[in-house]
């Protein structure tokens, strides 16, 4: 994707949180697909990119995004000089960025709720999207880009699982000011988790939020669907399940309901 074809609304220093510059496109096709072209060409990360539309939006597991004027969309582009296997970890870290960024944009506290591994739930119904991707290169390094997807004025109607937007649960915030307060919370957060044990203060304030935790839930697998207690999460953000039969599984990777 070249960037000159791009129209470029802003950029600069992101005013909420001074470590990051951000790029604000008209419209683009994904701005994670964005990310991960400046990381080939060895950006020195930090970035956020904006984009008022997405014309390629993507969400997990290769699904559709829908991306309409109104709503938040938004990548982070991070640079590690090395990245071991507590990179399983981010997803938690972004979702616990997102749930504070929604409800400082609404003013509400106790509204958001985590279902794992990085699903945003208000009043039960889902309300946006985190799509984490990876680039490495010999040369430049370990690059992450983080993508967010909020329903802040439509959502789809996708059939699977309930949907929402801020807007038809009477908030009335903006995708602006989301981004601010996303990018502000989302330096804190990336902060504590950089610490020694931080990942312990970063899967404490998850599970505070959580739910289905100590219930039976199902766990739907690309090949394979199976029921159990929801436990807890462990150090590399595994869903933790006791089965029927009383062994224990670790679920990587997977969509869950709940009964």
């Amino acid at each position: 994707m070249s960037q000159t074809k791009l129209h470029l609304r802003d950029k600069g220093p992101v005013s909420s949180a001074p470590g990051f510059t951000f790029e604000h496109y008209d419209s683009i096709g994904s701005t994670n697909s964005y990310g991960i072209d400046l990381a080939r060409q060895g950006h020195p990360g930090h970035l956020w990119l904006r984009a008022e539309e997405q014309t390629e939006g993507r969400g997990r597991r290769g699904r559709a995004w829908t991306s309409d004027r109104g709503n938040l969309f938004a990548s982070v582009l991070l640079r590690f000089d090395k990245l071991d296997e507590t990179a399983v970890q981010f997803p938690f870290v972004a979702a616990l960025s997102l749930a504070d960024a929604v409800e400082k944009a609404c003013g509400v506290t106790h509204l958001v709720e985590l279902k794992w591994p990085n699903d945003l739930l208000i009043n039960g119904a889902k309300i946006s999207g985190i799509l984490l991707e990876s680039e490495s290169h010999s040369s430049y390094g370990f690059y992450l880009v983080c993508g967010f997807g909020v329903n802040v004025v439509h959502h789809p109607d996708l059939g699977l699982y309930k949907t929402t937007d801020l807007r038809s649960l009477g908030f009335q915030c903006n995708a602006d000011l989301l981004f601010l307060k996303l990018a502000e919370s989302f330096e804190h957060w990336l902060g504590t988790w950089s610490k020694p044990n931080g990942f312990d203060v970063v899967r404490k304030a998850w599970l505070e939020r959580a739910i289905g935790v100590g219930e039976q839930i199902r766990v739907r697998l690309t090949r394979e669907e199976f029921s159990g207690r929801f436990v807890d999460i462990d150090h590399f953000g595994r869903l933790i399940l006791k089965m029927d039969s009383g062994e224990t599984r670790l679920v990587s990777a997977g969509d869950v309901f709940f009964s």
